[in-house]
């Protein structure tokens, strides 16, 4: 697994609109998001690219979400809280990996007190 951070400071891509693909045409292989349709090279780097910038950004997003959920997860007032070893276990990483993903969540946890409810 990569283990790049977004920096809080980083610009955010506006992705390209992702739409949900029907059950039957996604399980069909060689379908993805309608790009084996597209015949123009031009037309076809661009719906790429865009698709690639909208994963990329939809990807930073889920894990600042991760961050924030990890840092809630071994908040010390919880009585359940998670140490690093659980967290890194629920989540995939190793235990060095989820302290780092806790206090890059305790960096953004911070950084929205008082900023309302946008994430």
């Amino acid at each position: 697994m990569a283990e790049h951070t977004p920096r809080r400071n980083e610009p955010r891509l506006r992705p390209a609109p992702l739409l949900f693909e029907p059950t039957e045409v996604a399980a069909d292989p060689e379908h993805f998001f309608d790009l084996e349709s597209i015949d123009d090279p031009r037309a076809l780097l661009a719906r790429a690219t865009e698709l690639t910038q909208a994963f990329r950004a939809a990807a930073d997003r889920a894990v600042e979400f991760q961050a924030m959920a990890a840092a809630q997860l071994a908040d010390p007032r919880r009585f359940d809280r998670l140490t690093a070893a659980d967290i890194g276990e629920r989540a995939e990483w190793t235990e060095d990996y989820a302290k780092k993903m806790v206090e890059f969540g305790r960096d953004l946890l911070r950084g929205r007190e008082g900023s309302g409810p946008e994430l």
